[in-house]
């Protein structure tokens, strides 16, 4: 309904700051631990993705690209001489996509280490790299994300803006697959496959099972078709990070930094540890090695998995 009022926008825009006040600013203050630190709960078969949920405050959800978000991040903060060292997998579940399709062209993308929002758009757009405008890569990251989560042509043109129409959206759609045909085909296996088994594997195993495919209902089943294209990707993504989580872990207890170096927060692909700021980098980049080789990048068509790495004194630095 967005675009049928103006009113909508300040009815979204009040739902944000109530839904962050309600969640963060008045509730942490009572959620503070004798020893002065807040200490959420998390779950770890708190949802069906196999993603780990968190509750107690849910630090998961603090909005990542608002104004109001940064300022509550700012908030957390490090002990004195501590840093808090934020490793987060990049695009690891386009990553992952590209890899179980096995998408020549996706691959050779990420194989390349090229920009694949911009290898994309100069692809579906048919341009160069170089003459792809900031608007189609925005379009193609887009579209990109959309196809993780099943996004329909209406979906689309309504995550597109309302300068595109619906056949514009349809368009892009059809050109994406057409450029990208060992994902579409890999999209299309799968959901037959879920049909006729009823349930979906990661690449370690783990099964998620759908009974939406016997629905009689039309939207019923496509919804079921949406996840089960997606449960593969953000399944094995959260299969990942837990793996990653479980070697740092033995690495910081082998290196002799317990006391020194501790895993505080997990949000979905990043995990962020309060490390002694002496060695904070040197730590960084032996929990970002592990995050890079936990992934059987044998089981992706060798797509490289990349961690990115930042240090910072507050959450909102890094």
């Amino acid at each position: 309904m967005s675009d049928q009022h103006a009113i909508i926008a300040d009815v979204l825009a009040y739902r944000e700051l109530q839904k962050l006040l309600s969640t963060y600013i008045d509730a942490i203050p009572q959620l503070i631990a004798p020893d002065g630190r807040l200490h959420a709960t998390f779950l770890q078969a708190g949802t069906t993705t196999g993603r780990m949920g968190c509750e107690d405050p849910n630090l998961q959800n603090i909005p990542t690209k608002s104004e109001n978000g940064k300022r509550i991040r700012r908030a957390f903060v490090a002990q004195k001489g501590y840093s808090l060292v934020a490793l987060d997998y990049s695009q690891i579940e386009l990553r992952i996509a590209a890899g179980l399709s096995g998408d020549s062209t996706l691959v050779e993308a990420f194989t390349k280490g090229e920009d694949i929002h911009s290898a994309v758009a100069s692809r579906v757009f048919g341009v160069s790299q170089a003459d792809v405008s900031k608007e189609q890569r925005r379009r193609a990251k887009v579209i990109n994300f959309g196809i993780l989560y099943g996004m329909g042509v209406n979906a689309l043109r309504q995550s597109l803006g309302e300068a595109v129409s619906r056949e514009e959206a349809q368009a892009f759609l059809e050109g994406y697959f057409e450029s990208f045909k060992g994902l579409a085909s890999w999209i299309q296996m799968t959901k037959q496959e879920t049909a006729r088994r009823g349930f979906t594997e990661t690449i370690f195993g783990r099964r998620r099972y759908f009974s939406g495919f016997d629905s009689a209902m039309p939207n019923v089943r496509a919804q079921a078709e949406r996840m089960a294209v997606n449960a593969p990707i953000q399944g094995a993504q959260s299969d990942i990070v837990k793996l990653a989580m479980v070697e740092a872990d033995r690495v910081i207890r082998e290196k002799g930094w317990e006391g020194k170096a501790r895993l505080i927060l997990q949000v979905h692909d990043e995990l962020i540890y309060e490390v002694k700021s002496d060695i904070a980098e040197i730590v960084g980049k032996e929990i970002k090695n592990v995050m890079e080789r936990v992934a059987p990048i044998e089981k992706l068509s060798n797509v490289p998995i990349v961690t990115e790495m930042e240090i910072g004194a507050t959450w909102s630095d890094v």
